[in-house]
């Protein structure tokens, strides 16, 4: 039977090479030796043979092993003495100049890789009988820890002489090792272990403070985030205060107002159920909502709702008063009304052309003024910020946390990444930590409010690839009329500014932050086609219905079956006021036409308010009643007026437009408007409210009370709207309720309703 190879190596060696070898590193010393013969490893690297330079032969371990033995058996014994100084000084030595080098191996595999000082007295004279617990406890401490305590080099130098010291065979050593608590306490191994924590900390801080890019996550169907809205401030005056006073009509009077507000806030993407798809033939695009567009017809859309519930409301308004000159100005002191309020807006997304069907303000505020219900329907842009957007575009997004895709679109957020977005210059600044999330941080200035010398428009965004949303966001805005603020735009520029902006200042400044996120599953996708989508010839009027009265006709037509005096009716009494408003008949007479003209109820009889123009651009106004019917009219003047500034001529410009009474007849179908007829509307199911009022607008190219629109777009047509309004009690409420549609195609631009009820009612 052939004898079992022996090796001088130590475990730890033999595992190393068979990790050289792609060899597995389990098991004992005998199966890591066989395994490294099979693979085929030479038996001198194993140290199995060993090469003699004299004879130049190949000797086995066990050969050298007993030539070594008889050697030692042939010398004298070392004094005990003599042998423990020169151990002592290796062992010196060693301590002093070599490091320390830890290997943790399995049992009964372990070697000691030097003599020891034990083995050496062993060889000298006969050690003292141990007992065998402790010869099984410096087994077990052999078995369990090895130290490496020189290298090659310095082993040869300090290896005593066979004089001095006698190697021993493998296993024949009684050498007590290094156990791991001695070891440790070695500066060198303290030193291995303290940078090898240093770098392992240092390694996973890095890891975990470097930001991947990523490309912002579409909205799905059921997305939800709340956040808070905090360090809020809106101020406005002049103009701008309609903002605000056009949503609260009895805050009008105000010449300069300021809001304090906090609170929170809920973003969500409604998640449609199978009832919304009553005109598509399957299911594909669960999820969207049926949604009404500006012309009355049914579309499929996104639902996204934005909620503010604020804790603290407070108006703070300045009346203004009469100076000492008799003018009006605005005084330092205002009055402050503290309160709460609760807003939601709504806004529809059509899926294929990706443009907004309408979107929906309701607010609801109670302070020490009283209470206030409303609600505001803007069909296309609209919002909390009314006319701003539509001359803004991407203003409105400081209203709600940013959505990432619908800004972002494709483009990587990484560092120093650039972009341009709804009117937005935005820049990747780096990361920043947000409570314990690292996070992209983005800013944003809006390019129009910085062109054209208005003030600045800022945002500040902090993201991440989990949300669709912006978790953190800053809004920083003031936005001026002032001629000071424009110093460096050109006259262009300039007299664009002061035809379309209103007249004052504008700050907002606001914080929103992230508390809640819940992801939905389905994903929206937009631009996607369905069944059943309205057509352009479902949308528009034909062109039969539309009439170019700008030719040679007064005004527009209005025979109305709805109203006991439509405007054509009316008109006939200008022949009676010829020596009371020979101006409005001479510029009728001479080419010169009614460009407003307003109705309401009085009685049996109706008033109207027409306003005229002449070919000279002067312009002016007659009000007069009119009662009974066609067959006995009775025409009554009420009272006349001329306005400052001129009014420009021009019937070229003037649409063709629906009559009014075809406008009319559109707006009560309640299939297609359905919110517009009720007892809280302005039709009943058989025709108008006694108490609703209609009239008309045209507005052509050129100057009308300073407003010139061919200072802003080079070239464009004339456009003719048509309002309506009605007001009325129920209780202690005050209701109203006003409309406005373009008269060019019966499109609604929008609607509101407003109640109140004032403090102490």
């Amino acid at each position: 039977m052939a004898e079992t190879p022996t090796t001088p190596l130590t475990v730890a060696k033999l595992k190393a090479l068979c990790v050289l070898n792609d060899l597995q590193t389990t098991g004992k010393k005998a199966d890591l030796l066989e395994r490294l013969l099979e693979a085929g490893v030479d038996k001198e690297t194993l140290g199995i043979e060993v090469f003699d330079e004299e004879t130049a032969t190949f000797h086995t371990v066990g050969d050298e092993d007993e030539e070594v033995l008889e050697a030692e058996e042939s010398e004298a014994p070392l004094e005990s003495e003599e042998s423990e100084a020169v151990l002592d000084a290796e062992e010196s030595e060693i301590d002093e100049d070599e490091p320390v080098m830890l290997s943790l191996e399995d049992d009964d595999t372990l070697t000691p890789r030097e003599e020891t000082k034990q083995s050496a007295r062993s060889k000298a004279s006969p050690a003292p009988s141990k007992s065998s617990d402790e010869d099984d406890d410096d087994v077990l401490e052999a078995e369990i820890l090895e130290a490496d305590l020189i290298d090659d080099e310095v082993s040869k130098e300090s290896t005593p002489q066979p004089s001095e010291a006698k190697p021993s065979t493998e296993g024949a050593s009684t050498a007590k090792a290094l156990t791991l608590r001695e070891m440790l306490q070695r500066p060198q191994a303290v030193a291995v272990i303290l940078t090898l924590l240093i770098l392992g900390a240092g390694g996973w801080y890095y890891v975990n403070n470097q930001l991947e890019p990523f490309t912002a996550d579409s909205l799905r169907y059921g997305d939800e985030m709340r956040y808070v809205v905090s360090e809020g401030s809106f101020m406005a005056s002049d103009e701008y205060v309609t903002l605000i006073t056009d949503q609260l009509s009895d805050l009008d009077e105000y010449c300069k107002m300021r809001l304090l507000f906090d609170g929170t806030g809920a973003l969500s993407i409604t998640e449609g159920s199978v009832l919304e798809l009553t005109t598509q033939p399957d299911e594909d695009r669960l999820g969207a909502v049926a949604a009404k567009g500006g012309q009355g017809m049914t579309w499929l859309a996104v639902e996204s709702v934005n909620s503010f519930s604020f804790s603290k409301f407070n108006i703070y308004g300045h009346i203004p008063t009469t100076s000492v000159n008799g003018g009006q100005i605005c005084p330092d002191f205002a009055e402050g009304r503290e309160g709460t309020a609760d807003i939601e807006l709504t806004r529809w997304t059509e899926l294929r052309e990706q443009a907004t069907l309408s979107t929906q303000v309701d607010l609801t505020l109670q302070n020490t003024g009283g209470t206030y219900d409303g609600s505001a329907m803007a069909y296309g842009v609209g919002g909390l910020l009314g006319g701003l957007e539509t001359l803004s575009p991407g203003l409105g997004l400081i209203l709600q946390p940013v959505e990432l895709a619908d800004f972002f679109g494709n483009d990587y957020i990484t560092k120093d990444a650039t972009g341009t977005s709804s009117g937005w210059e935005w820049r990747v600044t780096g990361s920043e930590k947000l409570g314990s999330t690292n996070m992209w941080k983005v800013t944003a200035s809006h390019r129009d409010i910085q062109e054209f010398c208005l003030g600045y428009a800022t945002m500040n965004l902090w993201l991440d690839a989990e949300s669709p949303w912006a978790a953190r966001q800053t809004v920083d805005v003031s936005i001026s009329s002032d001629e000071t603020s424009q110093s460096s735009c050109s006259e262009w520029q300039k007299r664009g500014i002061d035809a379309a902006l209103p007249e004052g200042e504008l700050e907002l400044h606001h914080a929103f932050e992230r508390t809640y996120l819940q992801r939905g599953v389905k994903q929206i996708e937009l631009g996607k086609s369905y069944d059943n989508r309205p057509q352009a010839n479902d949308l528009n009027p034909d062109e039969d219905d539309l009439v170019a009265w700008g030719v040679d006709n007064e005004h527009l037509p209005d025979n109305s079956s709805l109203r006991d005096h439509p405007l054509d009716l009316a008109m006939t009494c200008m022949e009676e006021f010829r020596s009371v408003a020979s101006g409005a008949t001479t510029a009728l007479d001479e080419n010169g036409y009614i460009w407003r003209a307003l109705n309401q109820k009085n009685g049996s009889a109706t008033e109207w308010n027409v306003s005229w123009v002449a070919t000279d651009s002067t312009a002016g106004w007659v009000l007069f009643s009119v009662a009974g019917d066609a067959a006995n009219l009775e025409c009554e003047y009420l009272s006349k007026g001329a306005y400052d500034d001129s009014v420009t001529h021009n019937r070229d410009s003037i649409p063709e437009a629906l009559p009014m009474e075809q406008l009319e007849s559109r707006l009560m179908n309640q299939q297609r408007f359905a919110d517009l007829t009720g007892d809280e509307a302005l039709f009943t199911s058989t025709g108008l409210h006694d108490d609703t009022r209609i009239g008309y607008l045209v507005v052509v190219p050129g100057s009308g009370f300073g407003f010139d629109i061919s200072d802003i777009f080079d070239s464009v047509t004339g456009a003719t709207t048509v309002d309506m309004q009605r007001q009325w009690d129920d209780g202690d409420w005050s209701h109203t309720f006003s409309l406005l549609a373009d008269g060019t195609d019966g499109r609604v631009i929008g609607w509101t309703h407003l109640t109140v009820r004032e403090a102490g009612s």
